[in-house]
């Protein structure tokens, strides 16, 4: 086998050497750029009719009642959990291996964040850590599915319905995979998506707020449009209808709001990335089985977690290894980018007020590695990296 990753070592190395190896890229082109030319030929390139059509084509995708398109997951975190008017102090369960919007999202809402520890596996919420930080105080819980691997919601959900608690899906890793025969984003009362550029569709930055439940989402135009009743473009319509009034630039606030909106520049990229999204996620799949398959008998390594590539959509593939400093120096010494995703929250200076053991997760992030992946990769590019990283865990 050493034998084999050699040869193949030697035949690419010519031909790889001299560029380097991306951890992440969007794949965007003509077809994006015509729809982005149609909203500069309208002169309507903030809030307007595209983040409509965009947000009813996502809604008729992932198969829910509403959704919302927003500036970022962040400002989607922010909102799901404002949604349901919880009193401040009031905590939310949520893993402590996620990125700081999640948890933000908590503080923005003068709530308390209750950072639970990872199963060992698919480093996603231990169900008994959860179980056992819960309180009375606990009103939400955020489940994330950390590389697009799916949590278990099948035992999260009726956990969570028998303790009163709301379940918003942190779905930033993961666009169109079903779990046990339904779509992730709809197994809670929220689910909140991003289209940042290293996702799995990118609108440049971008989120996207979801629900079943029409009622629970009604604030959310307001909230998201600095308190406004209504939209600007709809209301521009109406300066030069035949309507005898003056009245049709007036508009009421409320409530206090954000300026968490879309605008169609992004809109118009996400509508022609939802239409590409199954080829890019037929990509990605054939990118995870090769590595998968170079790397299963590579020593002194595991997959980040248990990886279903024809089941399940990934963002982020990664492995763990205790010789994590000298692979990842190796790698970037031969142009291949890697990165960490990412330190425990519960470990970062913002969040240590609320303490927390996490010693499952504690006892593994020095050992996680995110390695390239997305569409323009090549098989090839794979076998470089794979190859490279079988040279370097070979010799420690």
């Amino acid at each position: 086998m050493k034998k084999f990753y050699l040869n193949r070592l030697t035949n690419l190395f010519s031909v790889r050497n001299k560029r380097s190896i991306r951890l992440f890229k969007p794949s965007l082109g003509n077809r994006e750029l015509r729809e982005v030319q149609k909203s500069f030929n309208a002169s309507w390139v903030g809030l307007g009719p595209k983040v409509k059509i965009f947000e009813q084509a996502w809604s008729d995708y992932l198969g829910c009642n509403k959704a919302y398109a927003l500036n970022s997951a962040t400002a989607a975190l922010h909102l799901s959990l404002k949604a349901f008017k919880f009193k401040p102090g009031k905590k939310v369960l949520l893993p402590s291996l996620t990125f700081a919007s999640t948890a933000s999202a908590v503080l923005y809402n003068n709530l308390i964040p209750v950072f639970v520890d990872c199963d060992v596996d698919n480093l996603s919420l231990e169900l008994e850590d959860l179980k056992n930080k819960y309180d009375k105080d606990c009103v939400a819980i955020i489940p994330v599915h950390y590389t697009g691997h799916p949590c278990a919601m099948e035992k999260i959900i009726p956990w969570a319905k028998s303790k009163g608690l709301k379940v918003i899906e942190d779905c930033a890793h993961t666009a169109g995979s079903f779990y046990k025969g339904k779509r992730l984003g709809m197994w809670g009362d929220i689910s909140c998506f991003s289209f940042e550029e290293k996702k799995l569709l990118t609108t440049g930055d971008g989120g996207m707020i979801c629900s079943d439940d029409i009622n629970l989402l009604k604030d959310i135009p307001p909230l998201r449009w600095v308190g406004i009743d209504k939209d600007t473009w709809k209301s521009a319509k109406s300066y030069v209808d035949d309507q005898k009034n003056t009245m049709h630039w007036y508009y009421e606030i409320n409530e206090l709001g954000y300026k968490y909106n879309m605008n169609d520049l992004s809109a118009s990229i996400g509508i022609i990335q939802l239409k590409r999204l199954n080829y890019f996620l037929r990509k990605r799949t054939q990118i995870i089985e090769r590595y998968l398959e170079n790397l299963k008998n590579c020593p002194n390594l595991i997959p980040l977690v248990k990886y279903e590539p024809k089941t399940y959509s990934y963002q982020i593939f990664g492995i763990r290894t205790s010789f994590r400093e000298q692979l990842m120096l190796y790698l970037k010494q031969n142009k291949i980018a890697t990165g960490c995703h990412y330190t425990p929250l519960h470990q970062q200076p913002l969040f240590k007020t609320y303490k927390s053991s996490c010693p499952i997760i504690e006892s593994q992030a020095n050992k996680l590695i995110t390695l390239p992946l997305h569409v323009d990769l090549s098989l090839k590019d794979i076998d470089f990296i794979c190859d490279k990283i079988y040279q370097c865990l070979s010799k420690v």
